[in-house]
């Protein structure tokens, strides 16, 4: 959930058709699921994938994954099968060269078989330098298969947002501790509850990226104020989550906010709980626009 602010790629710097570039870095993501798998006893195919991708040796893959590899892709859609595999890992790696890309890690999480690694991809063009948060989950049902969701906004790379159709359906019920305070707050529209879950230092980082962040209890007051005047809260409907205790990934389907229904849209939020219980940051990958401006007038 963001703001209405618009940052556009060169023209003609997207090839059509090409998917967005963040294959490469399913390897951090790869890397902690492998770790839950081995700590269950289980066979250990990620490591092999991890130097097959390294080497370049996309072919390598499918005696890598014997069993299904599976990508959701905001762009590309489901891509299942070695053959798009590797055609969907080709285009990528093309587009990052093209990019001058750089890629940060700002948080990784994993619990249950489950991995949710936070990056923030620095992507060079003709203007400023732009950096763009991806959230990639990866999650190993055995030691054959892969699964690997990828949220963010793709509008800081073509200036749009894109609807992003369920991928996941509802499987949890309420959540606890601060973080199930906050999502009561949220769908009630109540922004003095929703400031109160925080630290007084704490951000919530929109969508777009790290220059609309809103720390502390003014801005944060301010932006949750905006987000509510639209007719009261918003509406998540709550798929999976990833909590290794410090932080809390809950991949949703986000259904209503304020007074109007929207078509139900994929996400993820990744919440920080800080020393005092109370929230360190708030982190979103999601394309959903708002019906009200979220920007400072």
């Amino acid at each position: 959930m963001d703001g209405s602010l618009q940052t556009s790629c060169p023209a003609g710097s997207e090839p059509k058709g090409i998917a967005m570039p963040w294959f490469p870095d399913f390897i951090s993501a790869a890397e902690l699921a492998r770790r839950q798998t081995r700590a269950a006893g289980q066979a250990d195919p990620v490591a092999q994938y991890i130097t097959a991708l390294n080497k370049g040796d996309i072919h390598a893959m499918e005696s890598v994954w014997p069993g299904e590899v599976v990508v959701y892709d905001p762009r590309a859609g489901e891509i299942r099968g070695h053959k798009q595999l590797r055609r969907f890992v080709s285009q990528n790696q093309s587009w990052l060269a093209g990019r001058h890309a750089r890629i940060e890690t700002v948080a990784s999480t994993s619990a249950g078989g489950r991995a949710v690694v936070e990056l923030l991809g620095h992507l060079a063009g003709d203007g400023p330098e732009l950096a763009w948060p991806v959230a990639v989950v990866a999650e190993s049902p055995d030691d054959r298969s892969v699964v690997f969701r990828t949220y963010c906004s793709q509008q800081p790379v073509d200036g749009r947002r894109h609807v992003r159709s369920p991928i996941l359906r509802p499987g949890i019920g309420r959540l606890g501790d601060v973080v199930g305070r906050y999502q009561t707050a949220l769908n009630a529209g109540d922004a003095d509850a929703i400031v109160g879950t925080f630290a007084p230092d704490g951000y919530y980082r929109e969508p777009i990226g790290p220059h609309l962040a809103h720390r502390g209890t003014v801005e944060l007051r301010s932006f949750f104020t905006r987000c509510f005047s639209a007719g009261g809260g918003v509406s998540l409907q709550h798929c999976v989550v990833t909590d290794d205790g410090v932080r809390c990934a809950v991949e949703f389907n986000c259904l209503r906010w304020g007074s109007r229904d929207l078509p139900p849209q994929a996400g993820i939020a990744v919440y920080e709980r800080g020393q005092d219980g109370r929230l360190a940051a708030v982190r979103m990958y999601d394309d959903i626009e708002a019906p009200i401006s979220l920007v400072d007038a």
